[in-house]
């Protein structure tokens, strides 16, 4: 009897140590059921595009983004790009993945993001030794303040050489897409419409030289902030307007206080979703 109940005690006790377990993260899938990375290095695998939405300060997000990164090289070809660097800047960024340039080179003549040392290197640094393309993705960004104040007419007095940054002219956009009425409302009129079309300009430059850059049998990884591709919008969209049969994956990166529980909110903003603790150490 002595022995029936030390096992019953230690069973409930093995079952609090697992509830109880501290995580860093979890990965789950669209519907909110757990997911796990051999998941979603599967899914990436048969996708031409992989949009990795981060939160720009996640070192969970970055650490996930590289090894992601590394373990799809060893079983496809790939092209990577980053919303981090700017289309203005892919002269520079070729001279330094073909050894052109030094790394104190690149940082004086390019735009690069201050936190670039820490969450970005790592990715274009493995682009250079593999000999991976790296696509400079976005809209420089004084063309997408012209949009912010004036609106899309104020990018038509661009050069042809400005132009080629930038998403071919006129850039479609959808006011009625619910994160750009969002962002309206999380402004709360601060900017007015041409806020979320400035938005819009990135994510429609973005997908442009996504489609541009990408080729047959390779999957192109793209690294952008996650509200450029949450709930399959923004960037997303974009693809989807020009090749309506692309294979796409979309991960999103969310924040928690609890990552056991997937918060509601959270269902469907994309194919996978890493849920992160909230105290996780911050990259700045």
């Amino acid at each position: 009897m002595k022995r029936i109940i030390f096992l019953s005690t230690l069973i409930l006790f093995i079952q609090k140590g697992i509830g109880q377990e501290k995580l860093p993260f979890i990965i789950f899938d669209g519907n909110g059921r757990e997911a796990s990375y051999k998941d979603m290095l599967k899914a990436s695998e048969k996708a031409e595009v992989v949009l990795f939405g981060e939160e720009h300060n996640n070192a969970i997000a970055h650490w996930l983004q590289l090894e992601l990164t590394k373990d799809l090289a060893e079983k496809k070809q790939l092209v990577l790009g980053a919303e981090m660097l700017e289309a203005d800047n892919q002269k520079q960024l070729d001279q330094y993945l073909k050894g052109e340039i030094n790394q104190k080179q690149l940082d004086s003549t390019a735009r690069l993001w201050p936190n670039y040392k820490t969450d970005y290197k790592p990715l274009v640094d493995f682009a250079k030794t593999k000999k991976i393309a790296f696509i400079a993705t976005n809209i420089p960004r004084r063309f997408a303040s012209l949009v912010y104040k004036n609106g899309f007419s104020a990018l038509d007095n661009l050069t042809v050489e400005e132009k080629s940054w930038i998403a071919p002219m006129p850039i479609s956009y959808d006011a009625k897409l619910p994160g750009y009425i969002k962002m309206l409302a999380m402004a709360e009129g601060h900017g007015g419409e041409n806020l979320p079309k400035s938005q819009a300009s990135k994510d429609a430059t973005m997908a442009y030289f996504i489609l541009k850059n990408k080729k047959p049998e390779t999957t192109f990884i793209h690294y952008n902030g996650t509200y450029h591709s949450d709930n399959f919008e923004g960037i997303n969209w974009y693809l989807l307007q020009k090749e309506p049969k692309l294979k796409i994956v979309t991960i999103a990166t969310v924040t928690q206080s609890d990552v056991i529980r997937f918060e509601k909110e959270n269902l469907h903003k994309a194919d996978f979703i890493i849920v992160v603790d909230e105290d996780v150490t911050r990259t700045y």
